[in-house]
């Protein structure tokens, strides 16, 4: 009877193990032009019941105002998390207008820790870091000028080989599937997200926007675009991927 329990929890201790090394995550990467729709109408509300819709595990927005005077002083990822009951992470890249602009991560886990690196950029970029249990978010917006974005890449690299955990790379690359970029950021993530158009909202014709896990700790499961086209001048990209 003894071995009989020993080997039924050895049994139930390696499903458990198999389960949390495939975990399942949903993640939504979305450039939201500060909340201001295809209508220039800043609408929290809108913004928001596009992330409720598609029910995402972590958020990375592009994009936000915190406390500027065009979004008449309020924190923006804190008036989304707070609609959505999600943790907010902002990242600032530059002071702006008043208050600050940048990157912004929503999680429904706690995160563990957040770091902010600066990346170079004709206006100053930021890879912003978010650790939870068992993965790692990074959220970034490239610059417009391709010198800057292949700048960036060894920043990235760097940070992500110092992390044992999947290390998951999200946000507006600002470039395309068959870019020098693009190329350079292959040697050593693989790109979960599809060739799918994202800008502009109202009518796609261009992928820029990229969900990516570095030495290939994750595998796509689905990755589509949203059909949305007013709240944003981007489109939302919603991608599950499997954990290893």
């Amino acid at each position: 009877m003894r071995k009989l329990v020993v080997l039924i929890t050895l049994l139930l201790g390696m499903v458990l193990v198999s389960i949390a090394q495939n975990q399942q995550l949903h993640i939504m990467s979305y450039n939201v032009r500060h909340c201001a729709g295809m209508d220039l109408v800043v609408d929290y509300n809108r913004t928001s019941s596009v992330i409720v819709q598609q029910q995402p595990d972590v958020v990375a927005l592009q994009e936000l105002d915190s406390m500027t005077g065009r979004s008449g002083h309020h924190d923006q990822l804190g008036e989304l998390a707070s609609r959505i009951g999600y943790h907010p992470v902002f990242g600032a890249a530059i002071d702006f207008d008043g208050g600050l602009y940048g990157v912004g991560i929503l999680t429904r886990e706690m995160p563990l820790s957040a770091k902010r690196i600066p990346l170079p950029g004709e206006e100053p970029r930021v890879l912003l870091v978010v650790e939870l249990e068992d993965y790692v978010i990074a959220c970034t917006h490239l610059d417009l000028e391709e010198a800057q974005r292949m700048a960036s890449v060894p920043h990235i690299v760097e940070e992500a080989q110092r992390w044992q955990k999947p290390f998951l790379l999200i946000g507006d690359w600002n470039d395309g599937p068959d870019s020098e970029l693009l190329k350079a950021m292959t040697q050593y993530f693989t790109v979960l997200s599809g060739n799918e158009a994202t800008y502009p909202a109202n009518n796609p014709t261009e992928c820029i926007d990229y969900v990516a896990v570095f030495n290939g700790r994750a595998e796509a499961i689905d990755s589509h675009v949203i059909d949305e086209p007013e709240a944003s001048d981007h489109r939302p990209l919603m991608v599950r991927v499997m954990l290893r």
